[in-house]
């Protein structure tokens, strides 16, 4: 049987052998040509290398326009965000003036963020706030200086106060046209104070006869007004400063502003 299987074995390669030698088995590693037809789908042919590279440059150019694009909007997201923020330090800074606290970390934030645009008005704010004074505390002591600023003597009965306020109809003011007695002079300052109109209260207590008795007054009045004035500039630079203000780390804002009212007329 061993035997049998051996010849079987040697007889089929042999049998191979001639076949291959004879063509009619091709061992190549070719597979075989398929004819062209109708329908044959023709294999597209490889882009060349100076197209492939003017492809990239556009993909380039076009993902840097892209770049570009999203530079500018976060750009303005961080302006607009700046601006936001030194809003924010001016009217926390107006609260902590009108209610007599101290600046504290307020103000380093108005020094780095407005000392570039507007140092004048940021020395104003913070001597301010180093000597506290309210418009409560202002009204007070108007009312405390009231007889001194009249002229009244504190002993003064009712008979004499009388005359004295009847002969105050007579007295004549002619820087202004109109006829106005010290009482009602200072009764108009007090309601000028009260309804926040500082200047013009300050104005009319310097008009009295005795309006050297309110000097201090006055001092700590004009303190607090030139206080508003210059948070009024600042809180306009928050808005519309084109150049020069800085954000919490004393970086320039970038984004600009809003534009300046123009004045009617």
């Amino acid at each position: 049987m061993l035997l049998a299987g051996l010849i079987s074995f040697l007889g089929g390669a042999g049998l191979i052998g001639w076949l291959v030698w004879n063509g009619q088995i091709d061992l190549g590693q070719r597979a075989p040509a398929v004819a062209a037809g109708p329908q044959q789908v023709l294999a597209s042919p490889s882009p060349s290398p100076s197209f492939a590279a003017t492809q990239m440059d556009q993909e380039v150019a076009a993902l840097e326009r892209r770049m570009a694009q999203l530079n500018l909007q976060t750009a303005a997201l961080g302006g607009n965000s700046a601006r936001a923020e030194a809003l924010l330090v001016a009217t926390a800074s107006r609260r902590a003036i009108e209610q007599g606290k101290p600046l504290d970390y307020l103000e380093a934030q108005l020094r780095t963020r407005f000392n570039t645009a507007r140092p004048a008005a940021v020395s104003t704010v913070v001597a301010a706030a180093k000597a506290p004074v309210t418009l409560d505390q202002l009204a007070a002591q108007l009312d405390g200086l009231s007889p001194a600023l009249l002229d009244k003597p504190k002993d003064e009965d009712s008979w004499s106060r009388f005359t004295r306020e009847l002969s105050g109809l007579f007295v004549i003011r002619h820087d202004d046209g109109k006829t106005s007695t010290p009482d009602q002079r200072l009764d108009h300052a007090k309601l000028l104070l009260r309804s926040g109109q500082v200047e013009a209260a300050i104005t009319e207590v310097g008009k009295l006869p005795a309006s050297a008795q309110a000097r201090d007054w006055m001092v700590a009045a004009r303190r607090y007004a030139d206080a508003q004035a210059a948070l009024d500039v600042i809180e306009q630079a928050a808005l519309t400063e084109p150049e020069l203000l800085k954000d919490g780390n004393g970086e320039a804002v970038r984004q600009p502003g809003l534009p300046a009212a123009t004045p009617a007329g």
